[in-house]
């Protein structure tokens, strides 16, 4: 399960593999969901990533 976060008065959905931060739950949980099966980040994921 993803973390939430909320800064700014806005929610983001925070990878707990990696640490990326995104502001759609679904690209968090794809993001985890590689991150475990494959020990490592894919970057058509985490292009969306945002800086918060």
């Amino acid at each position: 399960m993803v973390k939430e976060e909320i800064k700014n008065n806005k929610k983001y959905f925070v990878c707990e593999e990696c640490g990326f931060a995104y502001k759609e739950k679904k690209l968090a949980e794809k993001c985890q969901n590689w991150c475990k099966e494959h020990n490592s980040c894919n970057i058509e994921i985490t292009k969306h990533a945002v800086k918060f």
